[in-house]
């Protein structure tokens, strides 16, 4: 490593990026049986909680390209989970909703998820669990708000 270089075993940045991807594969390999994969049930989930986001809303709760949305509606619409208008009915966003189908295939999922999530937090108490959640949402504010810690 050189002198300016980042020490990986002490790096919270690493170390929060080797967790996401635990979770991840974790997530794909409970979902895969389902014929589902992360992103797919992030649309999913956010449609259930707030139906009607538009593409864009999507994909950045997602955390994808609008670009990358999109193929994944077409898909998702085909397959009769969700629906959206043949025309917008305000300017050009297509509000996208759940399907009764979509529904279903969402409650097996988030039973899927809420394992592994379970499994994550299992050796750990509550307040430590609380900690980690109070914690991390600072450190998400203090990156968003620009804070360089000056």
């Amino acid at each position: 490593m050189s002198q300016d270089g980042v020490d990986l075993d002490k790096s919270l940045g690493y170390l929060l990026k080797e967790v996401s991807s635990a979770l991840r594969a974790a997530m794909e390999e409970v979902l895969r049986p389902l014929d589902m994969t992360v992103t797919h049930y992030s649309c999913l989930e956010l449609l259930a909680q707030r139906p009607g986001l538009s593409n864009s809303e999507l994909a950045r709760g997602a955390f994808v390209t609008r670009q990358s949305m999109n193929v994944l509606l077409q898909a998702l619409e085909r397959e009769g989970h969700v629906t959206r208008p043949a025309q917008a009915p305000v300017g050009k966003i297509l509000p996208t909703r759940l399907t009764p189908l979509g529904r279903r295939k969402l409650e097996q999922a988030s039973a899927a998820v809420r394992s592994v999530e379970v499994r994550m937090l299992a050796d750990l108490t509550e307040a430590e669990q609380s900690a980690a959640f109070r914690i991390m949402r600072t450190m998400i504010r203090s990156l968003r708000d620009g804070n360089d810690g000056a």
